[in-house]
């Protein structure tokens, strides 16, 4: 019995360098992956982006050119590496730890001013990130100014003293949230909080909800001058 070619499946290892880390570049390859029942992993190193991918030439080579073709809006991509290598075993698409290196040469996307969706969210009193400040997503928010270490991972940035809530981890692990594998992921309740230092007197003040615009105000409700810092 001959094997059609068609339906035999193929590996290919992907090397993928540029500005590839922040951007929301694995939960992208994720998602392409599924959509054409893909399997394989995908994982930040020290150099980039590293892929392997296993499915019918038709549907791998599909995703290589939607790849190529429609990766993040704020990725850049300066070179791609293809490898086949051999079949493995597997039924699923996954997105693995990061893979450390002796070479550490990245590109880490600057920071992200905050998207139409976490505005939207952030003026809804009814979500539970209503007003806070450090509100952010895979689409936006702080990345080049939390980052330690590269690979761009939780662990590599400031993020690694908080950690997630259940709310805030169950939006990091669901693909179909604009959270999946968001590094930044946080809340009120498990994130960053803001503090109001007032010179004379010292006094330290403990920011959040709708006291934060009521805090830079003075007695006549104008507008204080404020220095910030250590964000």
């Amino acid at each position: 019995m001959r094997l059609d070619l068609k339906t035999k499946p193929i590996r290919i290892l992907i090397e993928i360098k540029g500005k590839v880390q922040g951007v929301g570049f694995r939960p992208t390859v994720y998602r392409y992956a599924v959509e054409r029942k893909l399997i394989g992993w995908v994982s930040n190193s020290s150099t980039g982006v590293i892929i392997e991918v296993q499915g019918t030439k038709d549907k791998v080579e599909d995703f290589i050119a939607t790849l190529k073709k429609f990766p993040p809006s704020r990725a850049e991509i300066t070179a791609l590496q293809i490898t086949e290598i051999k079949p493995q075993k597997g039924t699923s698409f996954k997105v693995l730890s990061s893979i450390p290196g002796k070479e550490m040469k990245t590109r880490i996307s600057p920071d992200i001013a905050v998207c139409k969706d976490c505005l939207r969210e952030l003026f809804d009193n009814k979500n539970r990130r209503y007003l806070y400040p450090f509100i952010n997503c895979t689409n936006c928010g702080p990345r080049f100014t939390i980052i330690k270490n590269i690979p761009y991972d939780r662990f590599n940035t400031t993020m690694k003293e908080f950690k997630m809530c259940k709310s805030c981890q169950d939006e990091y692990d669901n693909p179909s949230n604009r959270r999946f594998h968001a590094q930044p992921n946080a809340c009120s309740v498990c994130g960053p909080q803001l503090s109001l230092i007032q010179n004379s007197p010292l006094e330290i003040q403990r920011i959040s909800g709708t006291k934060s615009s009521e805090s830079f105000q003075d007695s006549r409700g104008r507008f204080k001058i404020l220095r910030i810092f250590n964000l």
